[in-house]
């Protein structure tokens, strides 16, 4: 992300080639005035960010691959989606931001030559597209399970889901290799021909129009598109849990902890708006470099601030994931603090026995709805009393 600063300050500056002779004589000077500062002015408070960001993120996804390999019942088909979710977030938090901190510290030369940056940009893209592709397909299972429950139990099994996550990262790599081809290590010259030491940076070599069409396309691909139908999607399953009174019935006849109509309701409005927030300023910053044609001092201005938000949120949205998507499941709570400390185990509360008449557990069966194969299973120490409680859910 380090490289579009370099583009944008290039662009910016060249507009004023005439204290281009000022530099000359100075080769540190001349390479600021090409490719902008070495240190960025913000490297120690971003650095500070950073890494809370780091070990929230890293301490929660870690905690997540631990608790599905650990546990045998944790090893549904919504899980094993929520595992690739937290790998591509390890990924980007383990290889992207220590990579991202050293450019800010010294933003060229870049040191690992043309196959790591070839490496660097690939990695981005692909998990990148790898997270929203995941996040996306547990919305679209968690649709299924809500509105078609039956077709859900039939047809979300281990073995599909593994399939669709082998497909879902191929597409990734194979998104990520338009981007990845346009880039490259730039070198400068001297007005005399010779090489300037130590100005390699990893940056577009391509021409630009071919980027910004890149850009703007999966943009929408892995952006706009997968946020439309992720909001169409909660949208319709709010108005099922809403106007699911079967939900009340079941409620009153086994006492089971499960999150209320309402506040189902609004966890499905906050994972949109968490997506929505966290990915928007990482799309705007690339979409705003990709439409701007000539540079102002303004524009450069406020493309920096950008850059600055954008990249925070980025590595936010790989923290924030595991807090959202499985901390806030009581199952996921447990099976945590089961992890953590053995001891914790005797924390988990049992659910009281309990008989749901014949004729309205019948009425349960027929109108309520199937829980996904995520909810089917209880942790040790938990145990469902009724058939259509073990069957039927609409807790997330």
């Amino acid at each position: 992300m380090a490289w579009i600063s370099n583009i944008s300050w290039l662009n910016h500056f060249a507009l004023h080639e005439e204290r281009f002779r000022r530099y000359l004589n100075s080769t540190e000077d001349y390479l600021a005035f090409l490719c902008g500062p070495r240190r960025s002015h913000l490297f120690l408070p971003m650095a500070l960010v950073y890494t809370l960001i780091f070990v929230v993120g890293v301490v929660g996804n870690f905690l997540v691959c631990l608790v599905i390999l650990k546990h045998q019942n944790m090893k549904t088909p919504t899980n094993y989606y929520l595992f690739s979710l937290a790998v591509s977030d390890l990924l980007v938090l383990l290889f992207g931001m220590p990579l991202e901190v050293y450019e800010m510290w010294s933003n060229y030369p870049f040191l690992f030559g043309p196959i790591g940056c070839y490496f660097k940009t690939a990695l981005f893209e692909t998990v990148c597209f790898a997270s929203i592709l995941s996040v996306t397909t547990v919305s679209v299972e968690r649709y299924i399970a809500i509105l078609h429950p039956f077709r859900a139990k039939l047809e979300s099994t281990r073995k599909r889901a593994l399939r669709t996550i082998v497909a879902l990262w191929v597409l990734s790599v194979l998104f990520a290799l338009p981007n990845t081809g346009t880039h490259g290590i730039m070198l400068q010259y001297f007005p005399n021909g010779t090489l300037v030491p130590g100005s390699a940076t990893c940056t577009v070599v391509m021409p630009m129009w071919i980027y910004n069409c890149i850009v703007q396309i999966t943009s929408f691909l892995f952006y706009v598109l997968p946020m439309g139908v992720i909001s169409v999607l909660y949208y319709l399953m709010g108005l099922r849990l809403k106007g699911d009174k079967s939900l009340e019935v079941e409620e009153m006849a086994v006492n089971i902890q499960r999150p209320s109509r309402k506040s189902v309701t609004k966890m499905l409005f906050v994972l949109v708006m968490v997506f929505a927030i966290c990915w928007a300023p990482f799309h705007i910053d690339r979409l705003f470099f990709s439409f701007v044609v000539e540079w102002t001092e303004p524009l450069a201005n406020i493309f920096n601030l950008i850059h600055v938000v954008s990249g925070v949120f980025f590595y936010l949205s790989s923290a924030v994931n595991p807090i959202i998507y499985n901390l806030l499941s009581q199952r996921f709570r447990m099976a945590f603090l089961s992890v953590i400390s053995p001891c914790c185990k005797h924390w988990v509360p049992k659910q009281p026995t309990s008989k749901i008449p014949a004729q309205q557990s019948i009425f349960v069966i027929e109108d309520h709805n199937l829980v996904d194969s995520a909810e089917d299973t209880s942790l040790p120490g938990t145990h469902r009393t009724s058939v259509s409680s073990s069957q039927l859910s609409t807790g997330l």
